[in-house]
């Protein structure tokens, strides 16, 4: 098969990190994780649990990194985490067109009860819908038909059938390992998962889907409701 380069769009507190592992687990691929982080907290100021050594182990020019994005192997997949918050509007989008794109969303409610337990004050621009509906756009439009999306709730209830649609579409071999992997961390994880990876550290596959009663406060409520449009817009074109 030859190359590609495959980038997964995601927001946070979504099973992208378990989705990055499924991918690493086939012998054919290689991923990076989060590779626009260091630039999106250099550029905006924001802080960020662990914000000064990130900055630090990554890369800030946004174009190096295109550039490195870009690099098509010859053969199997080269995996990319990325999250959506971390677009910034002065990124061009010429270097989109070559690349397989995937865009994997989450119902807002639970996204902002458990980005709040990590990081307490919020507003919707943190949880990147927004900007993934308007990528999401702009892939359709350089592609000239929808990119794949995968609502992660419809996805924890059959991975398997998920992961064959994926790869059927991208023109490869559906691998069975992508379903399970080894406990903890691994090299390509970045510096930031000793903060925000101790769930999937300790996973070996797809957690089963379990329905969860969210009681959002006021606050967080009004946040859920500003990103639903934005999610509901997607979730018309998921799997």
């Amino acid at each position: 098969m030859n190359g590609l380069c495959l980038a997964m769009w995601s927001g946070p507190r979504n099973i992208s990190t378990a989705m990055m592992r499924a991918w690493e687990n086939r012998a054919d691929t290689v991923v990076v994780d989060e590779p626009f982080y260091a630039h999106f907290l250099d550029h905006t100021g924001i802080d960020h649990p662990m914000r000064e050594q990130i900055i630090a182990a990554g890369e800030t020019d946004w174009r190096k990194i295109v550039d490195s994005l870009v690099m098509k192997p010859a053969t199997g997949v080269y995996y990319q985490k990325h999250i959506t918050t971390h677009w910034m509007e002065h990124f061009s989008i010429d270097w989109l067109e070559p690349l397989e794109h995937v865009f994997l969303i989450r119902e807002p409610a639970p996204v902002v009860a458990s980005y709040a337990i990590k990081r307490g004050a919020l507003t919707a621009t943190d949880l990147g819908y927004v900007q993934q509906a308007a990528l999401f756009d702009q892939v359709t439009s350089i592609k000239g038909t929808a990119p794949l999306v995968i609502d992660s709730q419809r996805f924890l209830q059959d991975p398997a059938a998920h992961l064959q649609t994926v790869c059927d579409a991208l023109g490869i071999t559906f691998d069975p390992a992508m379903l399970s992997w080894p406990a903890g961390l691994r090299d390509s994880d970045g510096i930031w998962s000793e903060h925000w990876y101790d769930a999937v550290r300790q996973s070996t596959g797809f957690a089963p889907y379990q329905p969860k009663t969210v009681v959002p406060d006021t606050h967080q409520q009004r946040i859920a409701d500003c990103c639903q449009p934005y999610y509901d817009a997607m979730k018309a074109f998921a799997i």
